[in-house]
């Protein structure tokens, strides 16, 4: 059986307890040993993280820092233009090879979104695409997933419905810590704190 990685992908900006939490969760039900946290350089469905690649690189190395579950991967920000899934796993195939079965983790949001993607079926074949949702699962979901036919084949269709998993129900968002912090709020326990510190000492997120 190939060894699954967990490829957890996003702004990370900045990194909380929530993305750990989930990508945690995953990993277990999975059976995973490995997970990738991937910062995007240029998100192309969210707007620009508005700090440097550099300090949300920072910060996620912080996050993990000990824990072995975790490995943080700069291929996108190393990379050019807009921060493509599809070009991010075909790096990750080739660096890794046939024998590892890359595990590429969405939320909702992002699965009724992701026939717009670039080469959207593609990603659904360089990797296996799983959502990470908060129960319950919507009621309608079906149906939005039915709306996607034109992007993805009925089997992929089938794949992606099969591959949604529960995961913690945790109301955390970075916006809201951004906003906290703009606020001079607490962001204790929902950011691990070494990030804490380090939001702190940079002044991030204050203006």
């Amino acid at each position: 059986m190939r060894q699954p990685l967990i490829c957890f992908g996003g702004t990370f900006n900045p990194v909380h307890v929530g993305h750990l939490i989930i990508a945690r969760a995953v990993a277990e039900q999975l059976g995973a040993k490995r997970v990738s946290l991937i910062p995007s350089a240029i998100p192309p469905h969210k707007a620009c993280p508005g700090v440097r690649a550099d300090d949300r690189l920072e910060m996620l190395h912080l996050a993990v820092q000990g824990d072995e579950l975790f490995e943080v991967n700069r291929t996108e920000l190393e990379r050019p233009g807009p921060s493509y899934t599809v070009d991010t796993l075909k790096s990750l195939r080739r660096l890794h090879g046939p024998d590892v079965e890359l595990v590429w983790v969405i939320g909702l949001d992002s699965l009724v979104e992701l026939g717009t993607w670039r080469q959207a079926s593609e990603v659904v074949e360089l990797a296996r695409v799983v959502t990470a949702v908060r129960p319950p699962v919507p009621a309608d979901l079906d149906d939005r997933l039915a709306l996607m036919a034109n992007a993805f084949t009925p089997q992929q269709l089938l794949r992606l419905r099969a591959d949604i998993l529960p995961t913690p129900l945790l109301d955390i968002s970075a916006t809201q810590i951004r906003a906290r912090v703009r606020e001079r709020r607490s962001i204790r326990y929902l950011v691990p704190d070494r990030v804490d510190e380090y939001i702190a000492r940079h002044g991030l997120y204050r203006l």
